[in-house]
């Protein structure tokens, strides 16, 4: 499990898993601050959302953010993973990703492009 962090001048703003980061990135929602993992102000939720674009897309085929056993949309996803569709975005961040996917859809052929890489969206492993 990684720690991220992010510091905006006097403040270091640190995360204990990439699970936590995509929690409090999120915009708020009661449920969340019901449940306690909601972004305790608009600074750290702009912390994260930093944090966030800074994170190698690799980074989620490594870090379990919904336990496989427990959930079946997980499942479906990791069972349905392509990593030779995966390898041409890799090397991304999120943010790269981001600005990939705008990049990509002004071109002639973006659609095709997208069609192609949408299967390495999703991990493929065996059961653990």
């Amino acid at each position: 499990m990684s720690t991220f962090r992010h510091i905006a001048g006097p403040v270091t703003y640190q995360f204990g898993s990439l699970a936590e980061v995509l929690a409090k990135a999120s915009p708020p929602r009661s449920g969340d601050e019901l449940a306690g993992c909601a972004a305790h102000s608009d600074a750290e939720r702009a912390a994260a959302r930093w944090v966030l674009a800074e994170v190698p897309l690799a980074a989620f085929l490594t870090e379990e953010i919904v336990p496989y056993d427990t959930d079946e949309v997980t499942r479906l996803i990791i069972d349905s993973h392509d990593a030779a569709a995966f390898a041409v975005i890799s090397h991304l961040t999120v943010g790269d990703f981001r600005d990939w996917l705008l990049e990509t859809i002004t071109k002639p052929h973006g659609a095709q492009i997208l069609k192609e890489v949408s299967p390495g969206l999703r991990r493929r492993w065996s059961r653990r």
